[in-house]
């Protein structure tokens, strides 16, 4: 069977843009006489398109695309995904009622063949599926197609080992293709990969998995599509986090099935075969999240209509790392620099930043804040009169320099780029209307130890990032020799405890029995605990983790239970 798949980057609610990725990707497996082509899950809508599926107009603009897309099929099928419409189904213990399917449609020569509802519907993490639509019915329906029984499904239904895909296979499909809207997370790839094969080498046949690539607010896709023999075995695999389009002669079994398919295309009689398949290497872990970040900003400012980009470089790590990741993802003439000194700052603060400037070839200009500082604080001093100089202060100067990097932002159309990091985010480190302000945060999901990690891998080619800014102690520079260290853990410490905690869920005595001291715990968990409502009001980030912040981990902001 000659497969092709299209693992493409598309939008969610640009449901004529998509058309033409989908279109242009039936035209190239037609003229490479494949079999059947794989386009992604809900490929027509883009994924997730999470409450656009309450609105009628949306479902009725995707089938209308449907109907466009299967007129345009020829000899090749095509697997597709897109919303259908299915009868209410109301349930004793769910009041809503759900009226739409996760759906693939099987299409060619000018019309849709039949269509297979996604069965499994994910209910964690990100995912919401639940709440929109109903599960399929009929898991082990078989499809003919090039002349063999295929099974067709929806990515989480081949993630249980006897899921739809196993229920194909028992009922005598000789190839398993799989669609999919997969979102990275660090480890997922070699995750899926021992799942897939599990799967190919269970019921022996080969398994086609293809997913799309590109960046949806805070979600990355890696693509990482990939073609398993019977044995289980990589037989293609394509490249994380591009845009490819591929075509596999993969070796089926002679089919035996005896009837009950649904008919779809005979395919082509292939005068010569494809090359030899790819097998591309999968990217070392710190260049995959590099890339996962560099992806989810390039897409999050393109797709939401911005060209460049505003950053505060304050001499710091968290902004440099912030601004090499910005110009690898738009360019260096996208990328604008503000550094914004007062009285505290050192003199690396601008130096530092002056020099990873040249070094990007981004532009820098120079804010001194002093004066605008002294005037707020001349301002508040009948209010403040006998008060000490304390966090209202160093925070007010945080909050300047967020104004003044919306001023530009709103002067010049360039979107702020957030540079706090995951750990920052966590224990509450970080000034509201300050250093948060920004429409994307690219290291919200990134604990400061692998800031520092990345950091040093992205100069691994020759030094971008200052070796001053990775071997000063980081500070935020608000009041006279400020260290990080005088208000938090040393972080390589910090780090262990928030994963525990945030990603791991685990309670302070577990933590504490793993070695941790039981004060610091408690002090770090109080922290997490009580800075909720500063993270409900954080910009959007791209999501590494099995636990970020936001979709992943929904917690109340009123909230009295203590562990």
């Amino acid at each position: 069977m000659r497969i092709a798949g299209a693992q493409v980057n598309l939008t969610v609610g640009d449901i004529d843009g998509n058309l033409r990725i989908i279109l242009e990707a039936m035209e190239r497996a037609e003229q490479a006489e494949a079999d059947v082509l794989l386009l992604p899950e809900l490929a027509i809508t883009g994924y997730p398109p999470e409450d656009l599926l309450l609105r009628r107009s949306f479902i009725d603009e995707n089938i209308e695309a449907l109907r466009r897309v299967a007129q345009a099929s020829e000899r090749t099928a095509v697997v597709v995904g897109f919303v259908d419409r299915v009868d209410g189904d109301r349930h004793k213990d769910d009041s809503v009622e759900r009226g739409l399917a996760n759906g693939a449609a099987v299409l060619a020569d000018g019309a849709i063949r039949g269509i297979y509802h996604k069965v499994l519907l994910p209910n964690y993490g990100v995912f919401d599926e639940a709440r929109y639509f109903a599960p399929g019915r009929v898991p082990e329906k078989l499809w003919g197609i090039g002349g063999l029984a295929a099974g067709v499904s929806v990515c989480e239904d081949i993630w249980s080992a006897d899921g739809p895909p196993a229920l194909q296979a028992a009922a005598g499909a000789r190839v398993l293709l799989n669609i999919n809207g997969s979102p990275y997370h660090v480890g997922k790839g070699t995750e899926r990969a021992a799942l897939l094969a599990a799967e190919a080498q269970r019921s022996e046949v080969p398994v086609v998995y293809v997913n799309m690539v590109g960046g949806q607010d805070e979600l990355v896709f890696d693509g990482d599509s990939m073609i398993f023999n019977s044995d289980g075995e990589t037989v293609y695999r394509a490249a994380q986090f591009e845009e490819e389009h591929f075509v596999v002669d993969v070796e089926v079994a002679d089919d035996e099935h005896e009837g009950g398919l649904v008919s779809v295309s005979d395919g082509f009689a292939k005068t010569e075969p494809t090359r030899t398949p790819e097998i591309r290497p999968r990217l070392d872990e710190n260049a995959e999240i590099y890339t996962a970040l560099v992806t989810g900003l390039r897409d999050y400012v393109a797709k939401n209509g911005f060209r460049d980009v505003v950053i505060g470089l304050s001499g710091g790590i968290d902004s440099a790392l912030t601004a090499a990741i910005a110009t690898d993802a738009l360019g260096p003439a996208a990328v604008r620099g503000i550094t914004m000194p007062t009285r505290f700052s050192s003199d690396g603060s601008v130096d530092h930043s002056v020099e990873l400037a040249k070094n990007l070839g981004c532009r820098i200009d120079e804010i001194p804040i002093e004066g605008i500082f002294g005037e707020f604080q001349g301002a508040l001093a009948p209010v403040f009169e006998g008060r000490p100089f304390d966090v209202a202060e160093e925070n007010l100067q945080a909050r300047i320099r967020g104004a003044i990097l919306m001023a530009v932002s709103n002067k010049f159309g360039g979107m702020v780029v957030a540079t706090g990091n995951k750990s920052e985010m966590a224990v509450g480190y970080a000034t509201l209307y300050g250093d948060m302000a920004g429409g994307y945060a690219v290291l919200k999901d990134v604990f400061k130890t692998v800031v520092y990690r990345l950091s040093e891998w992205r100069n691994r080619d020759g030094e971008v990032i200052p070796r001053a800014i990775i071997d000063k102690p980081p500070s935020a520079e608000l009041r006279p020799d400020q260290k990080d260290t005088d208000s938090l853990p040393e972080y390589d410490i910090l780090d262990q405890i928030l994963r525990r905690y945030i990603e791991l869920d685990e309670a302070p005595d577990v933590i504490v029995a793993e070695g941790f001291d039981r004060e610091l715990v408690a002090r770090v968990a109080r922290m997490v605990d009580r800075n909720e409502y500063k993270r409900r009001q954080a910009a959007p980030g791209v999501r590494i983790t099995q636990k970020a912040f936001g979709k992943d981990r929904r917690l109340p902001i009123t909230n009295r239970f203590k562990d």
